[in-house]
């Protein structure tokens, strides 16, 4: 999984890679090099008394060392730019592709997770990148090329090489059966902290409110102590391998030595005998470098299955393929035989649903909790597809509409309102880009804001993320302001006066009545108040319709809605 989700984008960096290649080999055949021109220094030149010798090659060597460094720091930079590359790349291409995703594949996902996919996980791969780029790719030349002239220094000492080297490459692969379920779980357990921490931020005041401190500590500690517990076995394995590692490059050396001195007595040079030590060490940093490495690679592989996992998710909401980009711009709205169903599901949401907004006329969806009426709204901007019907804007089926389009012709308040960290203006901004300070004015004291914006500072005044720095009913407000600002052809209001006063609501309708009196309007509300003017009331009941007409007429001939009605105002109030 990761090399298949690498290889396509380091195709990009192709240039890169190839002065990587070939600066970490120019560094491994220098290191290579060092230790035979070191043998011959002893050899020839110390145990000869030929001075002239060893400075010519002490020279050689210092110029060597000196191409070696050059060699590393560039391929240090180039490896760490690729590196830093493919996490730039990673983290843009999730981020861009969750924006396609309907609120199936959100739910499905869950945000925290998300969240760690885009960051952590991404960086894991990032970590793999850099290494292989920087010591990974040495490390094949610098074995193989160990061997090779450790060999030809003495090939009676080769036999160390044969039980040396099969002992590292089977600890190598104890580790990575031991690792990759190790980091599995970690990254599992690094979501569940995220999830938990999300919540008790998101929920502080009603932690707060019922007293739940003590209960959310427990809760965060019980995740925090699961990834300890994960850490700590990771850990545990970390301080075996590596002591490991150390104990068996410590008796190689050892080994070489005590065998090594045997030779000297058969005629080896003490240099050949000192470059055979150097081979030998540098070809048990090779392993050991691989040991390290493919510690990370587990981690790595399972990180790049995550990300995968979000990248090759198909959104539900498939833009069509010949789409329609030209629409005639009436707003017209029409639901024919809706029905929605999640996957999986025994019941549907949603079953055929029926009914038509017009220009100049307001719709409202009325039913009780769990109806189906956010879920029916939902179709129209496609942020769920109908699994049954049709939903038409000016008699074309949403899903052959270009979004932009769709998204264009639709203005959307959602039943939880969310505001972005910045200022008013930007927020109000967010409906129209090229809004106008009058623009935003006007939309703001249509909304009903105005007041408050200018207590505020105006519409420079701060707003912090999740409009947390505002009440529930200035977020609502602010929220149509945004709406407002873009004058759709169509509005979708999904129970977005619920936190307003009824002062505040009835001034809010009243404003909003010559604003949208060419629109398309359609309000999902709980407060009978808010839609008994309306000029046609859908009632929903289990996700099905089982009324549709005026104030009046419903409360003659629809029990459903009159329970609704009766519930919150009395008979004589109702009539």
């Amino acid at each position: 999984m990761l090399i298949r989700l690498l290889s396509r984008r380091l195709r990009a960096y192709g240039g890169l890679v190839s002065v990587v290649v070939v600066l970490q080999l120019a560094q491994a055949v220098a290191n290579l090099y060092l230790p035979s021109l070191n043998a011959d220094i002893i050899d020839d030149g110390v145990a000869q008394g030929d001075t002239g010798l060893i400075m010519r090659l002490g020279g050689l060597m210092l110029a060597i060392t000196v191409v070696q460094i050059g060699a590393s720091i560039g391929a240090v930079y180039a490896g760490a730019r690729v590196a830093m590359s493919i996490g730039r790349d990673l983290r843009a291409g999730v981020f861009d592709h969750v924006q396609t995703f309907s609120a199936r594949e959100l739910g499905r996902f869950g945000a925290p997770s998300l969240i760690t996919r885009t960051t952590n996980d991404v960086m894991q791969v990032q970590t793999v990148v850099y290494m292989t780029l920087t010591i990974m790719i040495a490390a094949p030349v610098m074995l193989v090329g160990g061997v090779i002239m450790a060999l030809r220094e003495s090939v009676e000492l080769s036999w160390l090489l044969v039980v040396i080297v099969p002992m590292l490459g089977a600890l190598l692969g104890f580790a990575v059966v031991r690792l990759r379920p190790l980091f599995q779980s970690m990254q599992k357990r690094i979501d569940a902290i995220n999830r938990v921490l999300r919540e008790q931020i998101g929920g502080v005041r009603v932690i707060r409110a019922f007293v739940r401190d003590d209960h959310e500590k427990v809760r965060f500690a019980g995740a925090n102590a699961d990834l300890m517990d994960v850490g700590l076995r990771v850990g545990r394995f970390m301080s075996f391998m590596f002591p490991t590692v150390f104990l068996i490059m410590n008796l190689s050396s050892a080994a070489v030595l005590w065998f090594g001195a045997y030779e000297i007595q058969d005629g080896l040079g003490v240099g050949s005998l000192t470059a055979f030590l150097s081979y030998l060490m540098q070809i048990l940093i090779s392993v050991m470098m691989a040991v390290m490495m493919f510690m990370l690679v587990p981690r790595a592989e399972v990180s790049a299955g995550r990300i995968s996992e979000v990248l090759d998710a198909r959104t539900s909401v498939v833009p069509p393929q010949v789409p329609v980009t030209e629409l005639a711009r009436r707003g017209h709205l029409e639901l024919r035989g809706v029905g929605f169903a999640y996957p999986g599901a025994t019941d549907p949401v949603l079953r055929d649903v029926s009914f038509v907004a017009a220009p100049g006329e307001t719709t409202a969806i009325i039913g009780s909790t769990g109806s189906g009426k956010t879920t029916l709204l939902g179709t129209v901007p496609r942020l769920y597809d109908a699994t049954e019907g049709a939903v038409l804007v000016d008699g074309v089926d949403v899903r052959d509409l270009a979004l932009d389009t769709l998204w264009g012709t639709i203005g959307l308040v959602p039943q939880k309102p969310y505001l972005f960290s910045g200022t008013v203006a930007s927020n109000v901004r967010y409906g129209k880009e090229d809004a106008t300070d009058e623009e935003v004015w006007h939309a703001l004291e249509v909304a009903q804001a105005a007041d408050f914006v200018r207590e505020m500072g105006g519409l420079d005044a701060e707003i912090t993320q999740g409009g947390t720095n505002v009440s529930g009913g200035q977020r609502q407000r602010l929220a149509i302001a945004r709406a407002l600002v873009r004058r759709p052809e169509i509005y979708l209001f999904d129970d977005s006066f619920s936190a307003l006063d009824f002062a505040t609501d009835a001034a809010l309708r009243a404003a909003l009545a010559p604003e949208t009196k060419d629109a398309t309007v359609v309000v999902v509300a709980q407060r009978v108040s808010t839609i008994r003017h309306a000029d046609r009331i859908v009632v929903l009941d289990d996700g099905a319709v089982v009324g549709i007409g005026t104030h009046d007429e419903l409360m003659s001939d629809n029990e459903t809605y009159r329970e609704i009605v009766l519930s919150q105002v009395t008979e004589e109030e109702a009539a």
